[in-house]
């Protein structure tokens, strides 16, 4: 496992990036005063609403909210991982991304470019192989795929014998070792190297960012394995890739739904009769990783299985990683092939239609989940549907709260007979924790412009204005809600005071302050032409101030309660409030 990647790298990486130049290789943008604007590609707008700030490092639509850094952009356009995203940016700058030594994780490899050449190579050499094996272009003859399809997902052929591709690297040992690395080769006693694929059809497995990862190998013919992956490398790890879903993105980036079947001849097969959105998870049961893959690139995911015990095995094993998954506007279905089918055949002989046909009427999230359950009791007697709540209790635990929760409930409340309130008070009953899921983060949908908030507000759009606080420390102190992001603002701009807004937000990522700071960016509105963000700051601490140290103590000074220090310190914040609001005038 890789190292941490330091604060300090990441602060200086966005800082030196320019985001208006990045966004703008995927989405044209044009100026508009000092600010850059666009359709936003989040969502679909006739007015451009989204707009990209140079001086702040960030971009921002006020049509759906989407906001946030380079990173952030490349985490949701490009549907990347945040530390896939890091090395991306650093790719940019020429960059080589350090990792934080130190006990625990092992060392982390500076540099996978050698092991990503030379699956790049091998991947040519496979597809030339094709070219000359009769025998397997056969073989895709017979199952429909065509020359264009095969090169769009560039499919080879692996030859028979021990040294096909390892022959090709000659003498060279260190190109040997890399190949054995990547899984392309086994060692044998006494470090002689022979290839790992042989007479086998080859299929390049690329992650999110289209980079050879594996190779997944159906033999031609008669002979076991049928399917033979490549092992765990440094650059692949089964549970985490998906087969197919780089080529999904690449024919649609605005895809509203991915299929999951079980092989890689499914998801050719499928391309070929138009269906350009299927994927497969490459022999394993569908893990949250991949799960979580899929929905970050469309809103509905259906798992596509045999209609057999073992199907519907793997749909339950699927339906429990995908619970924990199934955030607001995420969508996941559960379709069952006829007995004998599979998606390669049922599309040859019956069509995309039918195929179509019956990834539309595939079985929901909740109703998969309490059909399963309720065929365990009998919902008859009043025990069996006492039963029914006991099983589901532990599945509804891991659905975030929203909608899809909330439909879960109603359903199981009318199997059951209750009132909904009830069942949801029995739910409760041995489910501690529940209130400390990530809901209780979502934004207000009208949140109260309170002088705190005025003030983070501003502080996030405009970091220079730090320098018109007194007192970092008597911030820190106040009573009042988001003192202490704001503290923990000040202090970060004490120490940098010339960042961007996008620098701060990536400083304070997943981090408590981060979380509020989130939830202010996306309540953001335009700010008027004529609007003087330091008179507003400074009006707003003033504010902040009066509420919090003068008026209490004005208080206790009329009440003759007031200490010696009390009434110095009155006088202070007094003057204090009084040369902000004189100088914001």
């Amino acid at each position: 496992m890789a190292g941490r990647i330091p604060n300090e790298f990441i602060d200086d990486l966005v800082a030196r990036t320019d985001i208006v130049e990045l966004i703008d290789h995927f989405v044209p943008l044009k100026r508009a005063g000092r600010e850059y604007k666009a359709c936003c590609p989040f969502h679909s707008e006739k007015t451009p609403s989204f707009t990209v700030s140079a001086d702040k490092q960030f971009y921002h639509c006020f049509g759906c909210g989407a906001h946030g850094t380079v990173l952030g952009f490349l985490m949701e356009y490009q549907h990347m991982e945040f530390v896939e995203a890091v090395e991306e940016l650093a790719h940019r700058a020429g960059l080589a991304v350090p990792r934080e030594g130190g006990g625990g994780p092992a060392p982390a490899r500076h540099d996978d470019g050698p092991l990503f050449d030379i699956m790049e190579e091998a991947a040519r050499y496979f597809r030339g192989q094709l070219r000359q094996a009769p025998k397997a272009i056969d073989y895709l003859k017979e199952r429909g795929v065509n020359g264009q399809t095969a090169a769009r997902f560039g499919v080879g052929y692996a030859p028979p014998g021990w040294d096909g591709f390892v022959g090709t690297l000659g003498g060279d040992s260190r190109r040997r070792e890399l190949a054995v690395e990547a899984g392309l080769a086994n060692s044998k006693d006494g470090g002689r190297a022979y290839d790992r694929f042989r007479d086998r059809v080859i299929f390049p497995i690329r992650d999110r960012r289209g980079r050879i990862v594996g190779f997944g190998g159906r033999i031609v013919g008669d002979g076991e394995p049928k399917y033979l992956n490549s092992p765990e490398t440094p650059i692949f790890h089964k549970g985490r890739e998906v087969y197919g879903l780089h080529e999904a993105r690449q024919a649609n980036r605005s895809l509203e739904r991915l299929v999951l079947v079980e092989g890689y001849m499914d998801v050719v097969t499928l391309a070929q009769h138009g269906i350009l959105y299927a994927t497969a998870n490459l022999g394993t049961a569908a893990t949250t990783e991949q799960i979580e893959a899929l929905f970050k690139t469309a809103p509905e995911l259906v798992f596509c299985f045999d209609g057999d015990d073992a199907g519907r095995r793997a749909a339950w094993r699927a339906l429990e990683n995908a619970l924990p998954r199934m955030q607001e506007g995420r969508q996941a279905r559960f379709a069952f092939l006829p007995e004998g089918e599979d998606p390669d055949s049922l599309v040859r002989a019956r069509g995309a239609a039918a195929f179509e046909a019956l990834l539309d009427a595939s079985s929901t999230l909740s109703g998969f989940l309490l059909d399963g359950l309720a065929a365990k009791t009998n919902l008859a007697t009043p025990d069996g549907r006492a039963h029914l709540v006991d099983l589901a209790r532990p599945y509804i635990a891991h659905l975030p709260r929203g909608a899809l929760r909330r439909v879960v409930v109603d359903n199981l409340a009318e199997r059951c007979r209750m009132a909904g309130p009830e069942l949801e008070r029995v739910l409760r009953d041995g489910v501690p924790g529940e209130d400390m899921r990530a809901s209780n983060f979502r934004t207000p949908r009208h949140s109260k412009k309170t002088p705190m908030r005025n003030l983070v507000t501003l502080l996030l759009r405009h970091p220079e204005l730090a320098v018109h606080v007194p007192e970092r420390q008597a911030v820190r102190d106040l009573p009042v809600a988001g003192a202490a992001v704001l503290h923990a603002m000040l202090e970060f701009l004490e120490a940098s005071p010339k960042v961007s807004m996008g620098v701060m937000m990536e400083h304070f990522r997943d981090t408590e302050t981060g979380i509020f700071l989130d939830r202010i960016a996306r309540a953001m509105a335009p700010e008027p032409a004529d609007f003087d963000p330091q008179a507003d700051f400074k009006g707003a601490l003033a504010r902040l101030m009066d509420e919090q140290q003068i008026q209490p103590l004005r208080q206790k000074i009329k009440a003759g309660t007031a200490s010696e220090d009390e009434l110095k310190q009155y006088q202070r914040a007094l003057a204090t409030a009084k040369g902000l609001v004189s100088e914001g005038e």
